[in-house]
């Protein structure tokens, strides 16, 4: 996985479920036929896409994008496994780690930023890991229209956007009708990974779970596979704590 700098599209962004009504409209980037961007209605995306970016989506994209509908894991992986979501992947170091550590698991990557997730694919092919399936979008679309009941194993939620200002609060993705959500799609005994160098936002998922009668909240060990880089190392070059919690979905 390449730490070098790429174009200015390939910002990494901390990624949240809504945006402002006051931003323009998203417009969807163009990519290959059958790759669908799964209706981004709650973030906006400026400025144009790279050739780098295009070809990367155009190239890769079709072996690991989601089918449309309904998401079906034994189809698109070809196997009865363990699955995994990770909601808003970055550039992807995370899940491509846990693809390459746990080959016997799946996991599905999503991310709203398209350069990122177009770095990702390349990372990815490098890596060769083909338990990895990515998906352009909002995770709460897909998880609320295309997502049968228990059909996760675990989600991950590494350094999601903590929404800092008070009028924000709503907007952080650990929520009641988000926790609703996890709730339904994750199988009896799975479980939810957040990670955040944030203390408010650690201490917003504690309140949050603690309220919710579904979920089970603790503070754990940092996972050994997740890399280290991104937001984790410049929170630690801030000097700032990360938190590690593992939310268990309760019976």
């Amino acid at each position: 996985m390449s730490d070098q700098p790429e174009p200015a599209d390939s910002a990494p962004t901390r990624t949240s479920p809504t945006r402002g009504p006051d931003r323009r409209q998203h417009v969807v980037p163009d990519l290959p036929p059958g790759v669908t961007p799964a209706r981004v209605r709650s973030f906006v995306r400026r400025g144009r896409l790279s050739s780098l970016t295009k070809d990367r989506v155009e190239r890769l994209a079709p072996t690991r994008a989601l089918a449309e509908g309904r998401f079906d894991a034994a189809s698109t992986f070809g196997r009865n496994a363990p699955v995994v979501l990770e909601v808003g992947c970055g550039h992807g170091h995370a899940a491509i780690a846990y693809a390459a550590a746990f080959p016997e698991h799946d996991i599905v990557a999503m991310d709203v930023h398209t350069p990122g997730l177009a770095r990702m694919l390349a990372d990815a092919d490098e890596a060769g890991v083909p338990n990895l399936r990515v998906e352009i979008g909002d995770a709460v679309l897909l998880l609320e229209e295309r997502v049968d009941d228990g059909t996760f194993d675990a989600v991950h939620l590494f350094f999601p956007d903590p929404w800092r200002k008070k009028k924000h609060t709503k907007r952080r993705f650990v929520s009641p009708a988000n926790l609703d959500l996890l709730a339904r799609v994750l199988k009896p005994g799975g479980h939810v990974l957040v990670a955040t160098d944030q203390d408010f936002y650690a201490e917003h998922v504690l309140a949050e779970v603690a309220a919710h009668p579904r979920f089970e909240a603790h503070r754990t060990e940092r996972p050994q596979w997740r890399p280290g880089n991104g937001f984790e190392a410049k929170g630690i070059a801030a000097g700032r704590t990360i938190n590690e919690l593992r939310l268990d979905r309760l019976p």
